[in-house]
């Protein structure tokens, strides 16, 4: 039998606030989300921190680190581009520009939340904004390094709503295994092996997407899902 919580009609009410009655319909923010896979053991393992418990968007849940885009996303420097068939698949959600500068989000989030670059070094250069600490680390975001596998927009009954992107990468792209000591805005980071993430506090979301990546490690040439919800009901559909 089917697992419930992977089914296209399931509403996972209980994963966080809801929007109160009457008030107006949130518009739902681009944001992006990086899956950082690790092969250097007997299985793989991917990057997930907690949320802080005082968050009013998915409290104490397990998740991949990401966020909304940034003004700057767009304009920040790379130290390579998305794959062609990346850039294809991912523009059929946004505009190149747009659909670079998700890809960017990833990356910076990635960094600002956990002190990992997904990254080629690069001459340290002066910047601003989100994006000064990652320049003057001496890194360039490496693009090339991620696959684009799912997006999924929040519900229309939560208070805070999101368009999320989900790429992921192999961890063998960063410019390093070890944290900067001055990052990190998630409670607790770890590499989780695969089985093991389903004992974690997840978001539903997080669950269907860790059963695609589980799928996809096998057939990587496999469509990405996208999950929204249309006339009351989620609706799974494919890019």
């Amino acid at each position: 039998m089917a697992d419930p919580i992977l089914e296209p009609n399931y509403d996972p009410r209980s994963d966080g606030a809801m929007r109160e009655a009457g008030a107006k319909l949130v518009r739902p923010r681009d944001a992006a989300t990086l899956i950082v896979v690790r092969r250097d053991g007997a299985k793989p393992r991917v990057l997930m921190g907690r949320r802080h418990g005082g968050h009013d968007f998915m409290p104490g849940k397990w998740v991949f680190p990401g966020g909304r885009i940034d003004r700057s996303d767009f304009s920040a420097p790379a130290a390579s581009e998305l794959k062609p068939e990346v850039a294809a698949r991912l523009e059929k959600t946004a505009p190149p520009r747009r659909a670079r500068a998700l890809g960017l989000t990833a990356i910076r989030e990635t960094f600002e939340e956990t002190g990992l670059l997904l990254a080629r070094p690069a001459p340290p250069r002066p910047g601003a904004g989100p994006w000064r600490e990652f320049l003057e680390a001496g890194a360039a975001a490496d693009l090339e390094a991620l696959d684009f596998i799912a997006r999924a927009i929040t519900p229309p009954y939560r208070p805070k709503r999101f368009d999320a992107r989900f790429f992921v990468a192999d961890a063998e792209r960063l410019v390093s295994l070890e944290r900067r000591a001055d990052c990190g805005e998630l409670d607790e980071i770890a590499w989780v092996e695969l089985e093991e993430t389903g004992a974690l506090d997840l978001p539903n979301i997080t669950r269907f997407v860790l059963q695609e990546l589980v799928q996809r490690l096998d057939e990587p040439g496999r469509p990405a899902p996208f999950m929204r919800f249309q006339r009351g009901a989620r609706r799974l559909t494919h890019l």
